[in-house]
């Protein structure tokens, strides 16, 4: 079995600033690290592969410092590791990044076998907008398991997998057959720690590195600023709240004080009280 995890390399967000004149992030001076997100895809990834003995590969586009980023994933078990970078790339939005990535998963496909199984985060922390790994799906025909909780099940002789997807009314069970993307939601996993084996052969490995014409991207307007019809008009910081947070005290077991915070909530926001009847009342009736 083929996996492939699709990363990203992001600004800290801790650390990231809003210049106070041009409203853009600054990101000169900001540490950058691999997109939180995407780790809980590439652990379900490894673990798979620790059970099934698959290869996994791991993609990511960006300048040429996000080879830095690769070679962290091959210290956790990755097997390969290829960058997509071109100057034509720059500005991409979620509609050029999904159709530049999709060109380099076709060129993975020719180089290294077809993947089953791709892998992304749900979202990135830079963009949070959840759209390049539905984009890819749909650029390649793989069906698409968006916000999944949980692997229950792999079928390879049936070439199926069932998963359990967070969805807004509870817990979907899902079964999907291959090929499938999967965007993993945070918290399904615990990123396991690399072995001093993968760190030394990290740092001896080749990132595969491919540019647009590698992957046969013959159109640049599909690309980069020219590609992307996302027109950011602000970005900005959030205005500090001025009030302060109040404390509540009580007496006795947690009971008691878990009453008092309740009773507090409701004499500040009187209207949570009737709609919580309300809606305890429709699941009871």
């Amino acid at each position: 079995m083929h996996i492939v995890v699709c990363i990203k390399q992001v600004p800290d967000s801790a650390q990231i600033r809003v210049h106070p004149v041009t409203n853009t992030i600054m990101r000169q001076g900001v540490p950058t690290i691999i997109n939180p997100y995407d780790l809980f895809a590439l652990e379900e990834a490894l673990r798979l592969k620790d059970k099934f003995g698959a290869t996994v590969t791991v993609l990511t586009m960006g300048p040429p410092t996000a080879a830095d980023s690769l070679r962290k994933t091959l210290t956790f078990g990755a097997d390969r590791a290829v960058l997509l970078t071109d100057r034509y790339f720059a500005g991409s939005d979620t509609l050029a990044t999904s159709y530049a990535l999709s060109m380099a998963l076709g060129k993975i496909a020719e180089e290294f076998g077809k993947p089953e199984i791709i892998f992304t985060g749900k979202q990135t922390i830079d963009g949070d907008t959840a759209q390049v790994g539905p984009g890819i799906a749909k650029r390649l025909g793989y069906n698409q398991l968006t916000y999944i909780a949980r692997i229950s099940e792999v079928d390879l002789d049936a070439a199926t997998i069932r998963v359990e997807r967070r969805a807004e009314g509870g817990v979907q069970d899902l079964v999907s057959s291959f090929p499938v993307l999967i965007t993993m939601l945070e918290a399904s996993n615990e990123m396991r720690r690399g072995t001093i084996e993968n760190a030394l052969g990290a740092a001896r490995a080749e990132v595969v590195t491919w540019n647009a014409e590698a992957v046969g991207i013959e159109d640049l307007t599909k690309c980069g600023l020219r590609g992307s019809p996302t027109i950011v008009k602000k970005v900005f910081a959030p205005t500090a709240r001025a009030e302060k947070a109040e404390i509540v005290e009580a007496e006795g077991g947690v009971d008691a004080k878990a009453a008092a915070l309740v009773e507090a909530i409701f004499a500040k926001a009187p209207g949570i009280e009737g709609d919580l009847l309300e809606l305890a009342g429709e699941h009871y009736v």
